[in-house]
């Protein structure tokens, strides 16, 4: 059996590091970027290949390989704690570079940027999270709050709460999102009804709810863009 060479005994443009410092991080590829976190691999694989094996354990997802558990992680030969910790800090890190992108004081234009305010609060997307963001007249956020977090089938969106926030803020309108476990953003019929009791209770108090976004693996789905804000 050919005797597996470590990653130093490769030829220099095979080396992660090596390459990352003369092509650029664009140059590698997933699996040599967390190479490069774990550092090395087990008996018989290379850090490149035990990561390559750990990305064909999600097919490759990047979503699917964010939400393993440290002890999934750990089921893989040579992925002790430490390693495991290091790539789930790497994947958060991302995650909040994308949070906090999506709340520089920009104007929210459409769906997609009140999907990009949302995602960074759903922390533990195993659970379900109900989401309010708060605007002003010109469409700017002013606050994403989680009104509450719980179990993985529904969570509780009291009215109350949510429009006492909105005139506390001095908020014109708002953006309802929550998150659904299955990872299918499909609007079951009690997501459509707690909608249109928010569209009432906004009508109100002349607050304006102008689309509901449900997130499920990192997809999400419009009540707006479906046409199904005219309540």
């Amino acid at each position: 059996m050919t005797e597996k060479k470590s990653i130093k005994e490769w030829a220099a443009d095979d080396r992660p590091r090596e390459k990352m410092m003369a092509k650029g991080k664009a140059a590698l590829s997933n699996a040599e970027l967390i190479a490069i976190l774990i550092g090395s691999g087990n008996s018989e694989l290379s850090a490149v290949e035990l990561s390559r094996s750990i990305l064909d354990s999600v097919s490759n997802d990047l979503i699917a390989l964010s939400n393993l558990t440290l002890a999934d992680l750990m089921q893989h030969k040579g992925i002790g704690e430490a390693k495991a910790i290091t790539i789930m800090a790497a994947l958060e890190l991302g995650k909040r570079r994308r949070g906090a992108e999506a709340n520089l004081p920009t104007e929210v234009k459409d769906s997609k940027d009140s999907f990009e305010r949302f995602l960074p609060y759903i922390d533990d997307p195993r659970q379900e999270h109900f989401l309010v963001m708060y605007l002003n007249q010109s469409n700017h956020a002013l606050k994403v709050e989680c009104i509450s977090n719980g179990g993985t089938t529904n969570v509780i969106a009291d009215p109350k709460v949510i429009f006492k926030n909105a005139l506390t803020l001095n908020a014109t309108c708002i953006v309802l999102g929550h998150n659904h476990p299955s990872g299918n953003p499909r609007p079951s019929e009690e997501d459509r009804l707690l909608t249109k009791k928010l569209v009432a209770a906004g009508k109100l108090l002349d607050i304006n709810v102008i689309d509901h976004i449900i997130i499920g693996n990192e997809r999400y789905y419009s009540f707006r863009d479906h046409g199904e804000m005219t309540f």
